[in-house]
């Protein structure tokens, strides 16, 4: 068993493929979801907790059950800005182990607080940039692999214990230490 970590899965969002890259990798929303899919369950097994930090279906053509019926492990929602609509229709206690705006857990050693959305201060966050290996990390998505807006750059000069969990930076559910090393990558550290 253990901890992974994807936000901003937008399944069945049309749109996301002409206001991201995506477009450049998938030919239309139905390529994408099945890929999504596809890497999901590659690398998740069914005992593991799975956290979505935010946005996992928007707009979709086919209920969201039908996605959540493919994939394998525990899941836990993290509400995002676009899931709001979505969850109306859905019993979400079939498909998540937990729904929430903000969760703080523990992997490992390490004490994640997981949110869709950047912060600038959690839990002892402030301890970070004396100790950048620290026991307390910021888990979010939202802003996908966008480097122009102001979030982006507050985060690479300031929080170096902010991890981006978006499926742009990601591919697939990762462990933390995959998502540390993503984010060093991405953020040029």
């Amino acid at each position: 068993m253990a901890n992974k970590y994807l936000s901003d899965l937008h399944l069945g969002h049309a749109h996301i493929l002409k206001m991201s890259k995506r477009g450049e990798r998938f030919a239309d929303v139905d390529e994408m979801n099945r890929y999504i899919i596809q890497v999901w369950n590659e690398h998740v097994d069914e005992s593991d907790d799975v956290w979505i930090p935010g946005d996992f279906s928007y707009r979709s053509g086919v209920a969201v059950g039908t996605y959540l019926d493919q994939m394998k492990g525990h899941k836990h929602l993290v509400i995002g800005n676009h899931d709001i609509k979505w969850m109306k229709n859905i019993r979400l206690s079939k498909y998540f182990e937990s729904v929430s705006h903000m969760e703080v857990i523990k992997d490992g050693k390490k004490t994640l607080t997981i949110c869709h959305y950047p912060m600038m201060e959690w839990s002892q966050s402030r301890y970070a940039k004396w100790n950048p290996e620290g026991h307390s990390w910021l888990i979010h998505g939202h802003i996908h692999d966008s480097t122009t807006c102001a979030a982006y750059q507050y985060i690479k000069d300031h929080l170096p214990c902010a991890l981006n969990a978006c499926f742009e930076i990601n591919d697939h559910p990762v462990t933390l230490e995959e998502l540390i090393e993503r984010n060093r990558k991405w953020y040029g550290r």
